[in-house]
């Protein structure tokens, strides 16, 4: 997110699966939006989790720095949100943190998009079902609003996957925009369980941030470097001037995944 002159990025740090999967979620600063000084690393030993999913990243009214994490509950496929708070993005502690979003044993909740406005706290939050275990990647978007951006309440399922289509098995928003029409998202989106972690992006509308639906019959074009094809959890950085800058994760030839920026 933009902070005066600057861009400050929160992005975990991931090992393959059986190997540490997310270990830690940094925080960088940068003066340009392409070259990065880390500034805070939190481990997931810190935080009790087996794994770290993708942070949110908020400034609140005030001026302080919020930091939304996704932590797994060990052992098990269920996933909680966790809030930690500081006057500097520096100075996260995590003895101070606090669930905000715990899930339930039917549901797991994680990778909220988190924004405020006119007076109100919005997300946006990835639910997975975990009564049947062959079926916890299936994921859809529900909604949910604040006053204060710890206390949430839900007002549904926002975006759903589509049967049959690219994104049936499951749909998660990346990013969101306030237009004068209404919102516009961006979201990951897979048709199978064997897509889980290269996802590809779509573009969804609603004319109330609590109902989106999906605008194409097919996910935004990668680049032909982009190995498996996958592009998620993009993210819009809006720089005041005009000008956006856009962070997605993409899968590269060897199988990695890497961060990239775009400037528009």
């Amino acid at each position: 997110m933009a902070d005066g002159d600057e861009i400050v990025l929160a992005y975990r740090l991931r090992r393959p699966v059986g190997q540490g999967r997310g270990y830690a979620v940094a925080i960088a600063r940068s003066p340009d939006g392409v070259h990065f000084t880390t500034i805070q690393v939190i481990t997931r030993d810190e935080m009790d989790t087996e794994s770290l999913e993708r942070p949110a990243l908020v400034r609140t009214p005030e001026g302080n720095w919020r930091l939304y994490l996704s932590c797994a509950t060990w052992g098990t496929k269920h996933w909680r949100v966790e809030l930690l708070e500081a006057k500097a993005p520096d100075g996260f502690d995590s003895k101070t943190r606090v669930v905000v979003l715990p899930g339930d044993a039917s549901s797991a909740v994680k990778d909220p998009v988190i924004m405020h406005a006119a007076g109100t706290w919005h997300l946006w939050a990835s639910v997975h079902p975990l009564a049947d275990p062959a079926n916890t990647d299936r994921m859809t978007t529900d909604y949910a609003t604040s006053q204060d951006g710890i206390a949430w309440t839900w007002h549904g399922t926002a975006l759903t996957p589509r049967p049959g289509e690219w994104d049936g098995r499951g749909v998660r928003v990346s990013a969101v925009r306030f237009v004068p029409d209404g919102v516009q998202a961006y979201y990951d989106g897979r048709a199978t369980a064997a897509q889980n972690y290269e996802e590809r992006t779509g573009i969804a509308f609603g004319t109330s941030p609590a109902s989106l639906t999906a605008l194409r019959s097919a996910p935004v074009p990668v680049p032909p470097s982009a190995g498996t094809g996958s592009l998620r959890y993009l993210d819009i950085v809006d720089l005041g001037d005009g000008r956006e800058r856009l962070y997605y994760e993409l899968t590269r030839p060897d199988g990695l995944h890497e961060l990239r920026t775009e400037l528009r």
